[in-house]
Order: C-alpha cells, then sequence, then structure tokens
C-alpha cells in the first residue's frame, strides 16, 4: 500500500484552481522533492496532508487514512513559515512536543539542538530566521513519523549551512518512512531526493526517479526544471 495514495485532486480558492485533478502515489522508504513555480500549488498540497486544510474535493489517502486525526499522528510537518510563538525558548518547546507526539524523541531532539548551537534557552523572538528554522526543523525530524513534510526548510539559511541541514535530514531520516520535501534551491537539494515530482500550476507535469531524470535529459534535475518551466512561461 503507498503510504500517500491521492486520486482526482481539487482544491481553488475563490474559484481559482489551485490543484486540477492531481493524483500522486509515494511508496514508504522515498524522498520525493516537489518542485514547481510559485504559486503552483506545492504549500496547498502539503496543507491537504498535514490535515491543515479539508474543503477539497479528490481521494487522499495517508497509509489509509484520510487527512484527520489518524494520519496526523504519523505526519511530522514544517511549514514554510515560522509557526513558533515569540516567547518560547527551545527547552519549553521540546516538553511540549514530547507530551504532544508519542513519538517524539528527546534525546534526538537534544543532540540536533547542539549540532546546530542553538541555547535551549534563548527566545524564539531572539533568534535569527535561520536560527529559527533550525528548531523547527529539530522539532520535525526529533519525530519517528511515517511522513516527513518540509516545505522550504532551507530558505532563510546560508549555503553552507544548508549543506549541514541536508546531512541532518539524512542521518535522522527514518528509513522506512517517506518525505516530501518542497523547495525552490533544486540544486543544494537535489542530491538527497530520490524521486521528483514537478508541479506546473496544479498539475503534475513530471513525476521520474532522479536517475531516470537524468539518464533521460543529460542534465541534471535543476536544469531540466528551468527548462521544463521556461517552456510553460513562454508559451
Amino acid at each position: 500500500m503507498a503510504l500517500i495514495d491521492i486520486s482526482g485532486l481539487n482544491k481553488a480558492y475563490q474559484h481559482r484552481p489551485v490543484l486540477k485533478d492531481l493524483s500522486l502515489q509515494v511508496e514508504p522508504g522515498q524522498i520525493v522533492g516537489l518542485l514547481g513555480p510559485n504559486g503552483c500549488g506545492k504549500t496547498t498540497l502539503m496543507k491537504i496532508l498535514a490535515g491543515l486544510i479539508s474543503d477539497y474535493k479528490g481521494d487522499v489517502r495517508i497509509n489509509g487514512y484520510r487527512p484527520g486525526i489518524e494520519s496526523k499522528a504519523l505526519v511530522a510537518f514544517l511549514p514554510e513559515t515560522n509557526c513558533l510563538s515569540g516567547w518560547m525558548k527551545p527547552v519549553d518547546l521540546l516538553a511540549y512536543m514530547a507530551d504532544f507526539f508519542p513519538d517524539f524523541d528527546r534525546s534526538k531532539a537534544d543532540d540536533l539542538l547542539r549540532r546546530f548551537r542553538l541555547d535551549i534557552r534563548q527566545p524564539v523572538k531572539n533568534m535569527s530566521k535561520g536560527m529559527q528554522e533550525k528548531l523547527q526543523l529539530t522539532l520535525v525530524m526529533a519525530r519517528k513519523a511515517k511522513l516527513y513534510l518540509l516545505d522550504e526548510p532551507i530558505g532563510g539559511v546560508d549555503p553552507a549551512t544548508r549543506s549541514a541541514i541536508l546531512d541532518v535530514v539524512l542521518a535522522n531520516y527514518q528509513e522506512d518512512a517517506s518525505m516530501l520535501l518542497a523547495t525552490h534551491l533544486i540544486q543544494d537539494v537535489e542530491r538527497i531526493f530520490d524521486r521528483a515530482v514537478l508541479l506546473g500550476y496544479g498539475e503534475v507535469v513530471l513525476d521520474a526517479r532522479i536517475d531516470d531524470i537524468r539518464a533521460q535529459y543529460q542534465q541534471s534535475v535543476d536544469e531540466v526544471f528551468r527548462e521544463v518551466f521556461k517552456c510553460s512561461l513562454d508559451s
């Protein structure tokens, strides 16, 4: 059974279609790059899978469950925007996560905070954007989830930190789990992908394994992405 099984998914905002009859299956053990231009529906798709948007049409299943209480227990979601309260400190957030999620590994979280050199007593409001992103990533990757949803996890950090973050993701990723990672920084991230799904304004333009894309096009995924969406903008 596919971990993610989507068929005929449609979602619109004020009659403006964002996802159009989208179908997608993701097997356990895959890291999938969700790629596409701004406004193509990546974040909307992630929020549907995370159970944050329910007014859609079509069938969405996560490990056989429709998005809801059962599926939320299996999903670790990192949103694109910071959702942490400014007054909270990492030590408070770790306690909260441990109480709320039975699969939260406190020792792993402590180790990640040390690796990221984050002070457990520093309020979120006093952290830089990059530090906040590292903290949010720590809270997500310290869970033993079945599905990790990462929406632009490295957008606010420098290139050296991006590489370190990707190493952390790979080192702490559960092999029997799946990950859907949305990013614009394809060149920095494509090395960790097993598969790429290119979304073109609500529709799947390309869905293939990374090795197959490189073999067919004789280009990197980043180069293929630029060619595909250059054509769509020119047309």
